[in-house]
């Protein structure tokens, strides 16, 4: 039923560890006719069955679905989709009256890779990373709906700037089932908009959740500054912990827009918030000294590995900045979220920019993704947000 993809000797050794990725370099040959996104048998150089996944064109050659021989059908979706729920419900991320937020399907993470679900109050925004999720879309999205019940009403497919544009997939963003307009949901009592039709990521930054509640608790009488604020969520937070002022500063003036919205929501008319559409770097050596807490969460810096040498001088450049302009005394929650970039990589980006900053630094909290952003422990590349929370004195 399925064409097979053959390794060359000893390149299943990953695979019997249960790594989902089988590398291109991996691969002796393959059936004639194998076209990019359709289900494969990976078959080791000795003949035996090792797994099953979608093949695409690239680097990682097959993402494995399952490592054992079972049809891919809409069995396949329920099951892995009703899993996925199962742990979001025992962990006490859904089905929360304060909390209508929260990440489904975290790609390798919930032994779904490629693909990636979030849900916002009755909306779920679903997100291909490979040509095979993006052929299973429809199957997906019906199971989705099946699965989820009455939480959801509306499935929304968001995957135009992540599939492989080699693939000329023609793909555009659009509703598989139901379409509203309603487009505020609720974080930890917390209402914002989410822009899912041009939003970056699904829409909101649904991985910073657990941070931002860190946040509010340091807040408290805090002038605060959150640089790449994009829709304002530490903003927000930070003025529920009763911070004296919270400035925001993204160089989009459609972060600065959806910021002020989102704020509105939840603090109409409050004169403790201003935000700015300005350059980090810029905002930082006119007015950074006046803020004794202040927030780096920037896009990610390497998309790849070629570009891990210059991410590492980017993040070291930029927290110089903040310690040398943070008030003494003043709380940093600095992030990284390069995949590429290590939990230790990034650490001695901070730390040489301490350095040379000349200020006393110390390590208050080391943060990562939340619950709902699983890792699998066969897959440690899952782990792709790292954090630091830090006291300069």
């Amino acid at each position: 039923m399925y064409k097979n993809i053959y390794l060359k000797k000893g390149k299943e050794e990953s695979m019997k560890r249960f790594h989902p990725w089988v590398f291109s370099g991996a691969v002796h040959h393959m059936d004639d006719g194998v076209e990019e996104g359709e289900v494969v048998n990976v078959i080791a150089s000795y003949g035996e069955f090792i797994g099953r996944g979608h093949f695409q064109i690239g680097s990682i050659a097959v993402r494995i679905l399952t490592f054992e021989d079972e049809l891919i059908d809409d069995a396949f979706w329920n099951k892995r989709l009703a899993i996925a729920l199962q742990m979001r419900i025992s962990i006490g991320i859904a089905d929360n009256p304060q909390n209508n937020t929260y990440r489904l399907v975290h790609g390798e993470g919930d032994n779904l890779p490629g693909l990636v679900i979030d849900c916002y109050g009755k909306t779920a925004v679903v997100q291909a990373h490979s040509v095979g999720m993006h052929e299973c879309r429809m199957a997906v999205a019906k199971q989705l709906m099946e699965v989820m019940g009455d939480r959801i009403e509306n499935v929304y497919y968001k995957s135009e700037t992540t599939l492989p544009y080699k693939a000329d997939l023609g793909q555009e963003n659009g509703f598989l089932f139901g379409g509203t307009d309603e487009n505020v949901a609720l974080e930890n009592g917390l209402k914002f908009h989410v822009d899912w039709l041009r939003g970056q990521k699904t829409g909101f930054f649904v991985d910073q959740r657990e941070n931002r509640s860190l946040l509010e608790h340091y807040s408290k009488g805090k002038s605060v500054l959150n640089m790449f604020c994009y829709t304002g969520g530490f903003s927000f937070y930070a003025m529920r912990g009763d911070a004296k002022l919270v400035h925001s500063v993204d160089s989009s003036a459609k972060a600065i827009e959806l910021t002020n919205a989102n704020v509105e929501l939840n603090f109409p008319n409050d004169p403790r918030h201003k935000a700015f559409c300005e350059d980090a770097f810029k905002y930082l050596d006119a007015e950074g000294d006046k803020y004794d807490l202040i927030i780096l969460d920037p896009p990610a810096f390497a998309k790849h590995r070629g570009a891990l040498h210059n991410a590492l001088k980017g993040y070291t450049r930029l927290n110089v900045k903040a310690f040398e302009h943070i008030k003494p005394g003043g709380i940093l929650f600095t992030f990284s979220c390069s995949q590429v970039v290590t939990k230790d990589n990034f650490r001695n980006a901070v730390f040489t920019a301490a350095a040379q900053s000349g200020r006393k630094v110390r390590i208050l909290h080391q943060l990562h993704q939340p619950a709902d952003h699983p890792i699998n422990i066969y897959h440690p590349e899952g782990e792709y947000l790292k954090g630091l929370v830090l006291y300069v004195e």
